[in-house]
């Protein structure tokens, strides 16, 4: 038996009852003769407390006492974990993000890792204790302050510790049973993916979907870790993300036959249109340059025909809407050096995305997918695709409807219920 990382997220540790169901699920890995590395998120809603009650001290709160505040929720989930191991009668040893070795970058509320190195943990699991992390949080390698990964930095965590400790794999505990062809909480027909490439679940990660974080995914391509998603509230086998899955073949299906692998759509994208820039060289480079300089992330790309008469053309793009304000700002900056006229902004947009592979040289999967959506009659603003990726941007109150009937068309639907949210969040 080989060293495995677990981590749970927060609808798995929420309160003392799930902090004990997790203790016990931790010592029977441990039984079985592994190496345990546990790596916890704050218990339930706290982060989410933590940031509201920081909002009503401070509207902007500084990033590096944010990330103190922050902190706090994994250290306390971490320690009553502990607890409920050591009266399980076997020995247990809690440690902050720091502490574990996560090294990261000086970069506040957003840090990524830099480097792990786990002196402690292996000391730790020298001496037959199971080693317990609290996630989402590590140490500036320069300022030496605590710093925060951003959401769902629990993941990268343990994925990170996986790789550094060579772990044989990493497994990621939610309140679902795996990665399914869609949200489990729109979808109720939607089926549980046994196995899925990292290429597909990066896309779908991506995309929206909520189980594994973005960053989780590619560090787990990079190191070749593989992960496998289950429930903490089920013995059920889960998702395995790795590099060679296990397709069975269907049926009669060709070899070269489309593999769709899920729809996954995402609310929390806003739309900035700028509207009437100069139709030459360089000006898409400066407002893009202004929006990277602002250190946010950009997604889906849209420029019109400029029109003959002005020779002005409009640019749209997808981010995070959390980032909205910010670019906003930085593009009103640039406007004397761009020379546009106006800005638009508009956050009652969502992304649906179809994920598969041999998209690309299968024409019938795109047919297929905009008839879906205009028999739903869903408008579309937006279309960008990739190898593996169709996705389009709606209105946000066209979504459910349109992930529905997408994921009816391309035969996604379970015959039975299979999508249980256990603890009612889908993460």
């Amino acid at each position: 038996m080989g060293l495995i990382v677990q981590k749970y997220g927060g609808s798995s540790v929420a309160d003392a009852d799930g902090i004990k169901r997790v203790a016990k699920r931790i010592v029977e890995a441990k039984m079985d003769g592994h190496q345990v590395v546990v790596v916890v998120s704050a218990m339930g809603d706290t982060t989410d407390e933590l940031i509201d009650l920081a909002e009503q001290v401070s509207p902007i709160p500084a990033g590096r006492e944010f990330d103190m505040l922050l902190t706090a929720g994994e250290r306390i989930s971490m320690a009553l974990l502990a607890m409920a191991i050591k009266n399980l009668g076997h020995e247990a040893l809690s440690f902050t993000g720091s502490q574990a070795g996560v090294i990261t970058d000086a970069v506040h509320n957003r840090a990524r890792i830099i480097d792990v190195t786990p002196g402690r943990i292996r000391d730790a699991l020298a001496q037959d204790a199971i080693a317990i992390v609290a996630g989402f949080q590590g140490v500036s390698q320069t300022s030496k302050d605590i710093t925060t990964l951003g959401r769902g930095g629990s993941d990268t965590t343990a994925v990170a510790l996986a790789a550094a400790l060579e772990a044989q794999v990493c497994e990621i505990y939610t309140d679902v049973d795996g990665v399914f062809t869609a949200d489990p909480r729109v979808v109720k027909k939607a089926r549980k993916i046994a196995d899925i490439a990292y290429e597909d679940m990066l896309e779908l990660a991506a995309s929206g979907s909520k189980v594994l974080h973005l960053r989780c995914v590619e560090y787990a391509r990079r190191y070749n870790i593989p992960i496998h998603v289950r429930s903490s509230f089920s013995g059920h086998e889960g998702t395995w993300v790795r590099s060679k899955p296990d397709v069975a073949a269907e049926g009669e299906e060709g070899m070269e036959q489309a593999i769709i692998s899920g729809v996954a759509h995402d609310t929390s994208q806003a739309k900035i249109t700028v509207v009437g820039v100069p139709d030459k060289p360089g000006e898409a480079a400066v407002i893009f340059r202004a929006v990277s300089d602002a250190e946010i992330n950009i997604d889906m790309v849209v420029q019109n025909v400029s029109a003959a008469s002005t020779g002005l053309t409009d640019i749209s793009f997808t981010l995070p809407m959390s980032d909205g304000h910010r670019a906003m700002e930085a593009l009103t900056k640039a406007q004397p050096l761009i020379g546009f006229d106006s800005l638009r902004y508009d956050d009652q947009i969502a992304k649906i995305s179809l994920v598969g592979a041999g998209m690309r040289t299968n024409p019938g999967v795109t047919a297929a997918f905009f008839e879906a959506l205009s028999n739903a009659g869903v408008n579309i603003e937006l279309i960008s695709t990739s190898e593996i990726r169709i996705s389009v941007v709606t209105r946000v109150d066209q979504v459910t409807e349109a992930i529905r009937a997408v994921h009816t068309t391309f035969g996604l639907d379970s015959d039975s219920v299979e999508a249980v949210v256990y603890g009612g969040t889908g993460r």
